[in-house]
């Protein structure tokens, strides 16, 4: 708690000499030097404003308590007892926020995200399954105002995907899919099945948020790019011209692909869009499995089952097995009402990191 107190001390400190900086005449004539100060003013300010309702809680509290301790008649004892019960409720939630609030954010939430969806295991089922969790992210982008571009699909014969990557564009996009990335399995009786018997199909997603190029220095000279003519949809025209782009980055063999659109310079801006992400991905992960590593030979552990949900359509339930929470409402998680689910990962990863900055 000590440690806590410090900080928020700190932080307020910290607070109050931003607004002495930003109220001096040289720094208001210095732009750049001027919003520096008014971001990082801005990013304290609802922290540093809680806290100071924490403080006067306090405060609140140890009044009361001595209006208790000099004596009052019953009938004010119990309203002071009432009010020193409210006031203790009010102090532990907001220090549980200001707990929360010094934990360290994402620096990708606000990104903008790109989500992959790839058949897996159970042939034309799975790729069916996979166009059942492109329209649910679709829909759920479009309830959040967020805008969806294809950027490259592939088609099986009844419909579904064999692999689809699409942009999502809009605030908080990876901030929310990143809770989705993992193995999805299906539990449903087939089109293709005849007998009526149920099969367990999977489709994988993984959300990457969108490099901008400063955050990834790509060498020109270790891209190959490649022109050619779309095989997807998209009419005549598509097919007729080369306008279809493959990015090869040689040192990783990452390739990216775009052929969803008509021109050829918007196909390889948004190839380019993926290859930067999947690179900051690839070091990103490097990273994290070099921490993952040292956690390890320090705590032991052990792997994560690969599945991450599960959508039963007998029983019109979901279930994500990271937290072990069940839901019976398969269809309108189908339409898109996905954040009671998102929700309650959030609050996990939350708590989870609350206990990991006490440990």
């Amino acid at each position: 708690m000590e440690k806590i107190l410090d900080k928020l001390k700190a932080m307020e400190r910290r607070y109050e000499e931003l607004n002495r900086l930003m109220a001096q005449s040289d720094v208001a004539v210095e732009h750049e030097q001027w919003q520096s100060f008014a971001q990082e003013h801005a990013a304290i300010e609802p922290l540093v404003s809680k806290f100071r309702r924490y403080k006067g809680t306090l405060k609140e509290l140890e009044e009361t308590q001595q209006l208790l301790d000099d004596g009052l008649d019953p009938e004010m004892v119990a309203l002071a007892k009432q009010e020193i019960e409210t006031l203790k409720k009010r102090g532990d939630a907001l220090m549980q926020e200001l707990r929360l609030g010094l934990l360290p954010q994402d620096p990708n939430i606000n990104k903008d995200a790109i989500v992959e969806i790839r058949a897996g295991t159970g042939g034309e089922e799975a790729a069916l399954f996979a166009a059942d969790l492109f329209r649910m992210y679709t829909r759920y982008a479009q309830a959040k105002g967020w805008k969806v571009e294809v950027i490259d699909s592939n088609q099986s014969d009844r419909g579904g995907f064999k692999e689809i990557v699409f942009e999502v564009t809009g605030r908080n996009a990876f901030g929310r899919l990143k809770y989705e990335p993992g193995v999805h399995r299906v539990q449903r009786v087939p089109v293709t099945e005849a007998s009526g018997r149920i099969h367990t199909s999977t489709a994988t997603v993984a959300v990457l948020p969108e490099a901008k190029e400063i955050e990834v220095d790509i060498n020109p000279d270790d891209l190959k790019v490649d022109i050619f003519r779309s095989g997807g949809a998209g009419g005549q025209n598509v097919n007729k011209v080369a306008t279809a782009v493959r990015i090869t980055h040689l040192p990783t063999g990452i390739i990216a692909t775009c052929q969803d659109e008509r021109s050829q310079l918007r196909n390889r801006t948004k190839a380019m869009a993926v290859l930067r992400a999947r690179l900051l991905d690839r070091e990103q992960r490097k990273q994290q499995e070099e921490i993952t590593r040292e956690r390890r030979s320090q705590v032991g552990g052990a792997e994560r089952a690969e599945k991450v949900r599960t959508y039963n359509f007998p029983q019109s339930r979901v279930t994500d097995h990271r937290i072990g929470l069940t839901l019976h409402n398969l269809p309108a998680i189908l339409q898109g009402q996905l954040d009671e689910l998102i929700d309650a990962l959030a609050t996990d990863e939350r708590a989870k990191q609350l206990e990991e900055a006490a440990g």
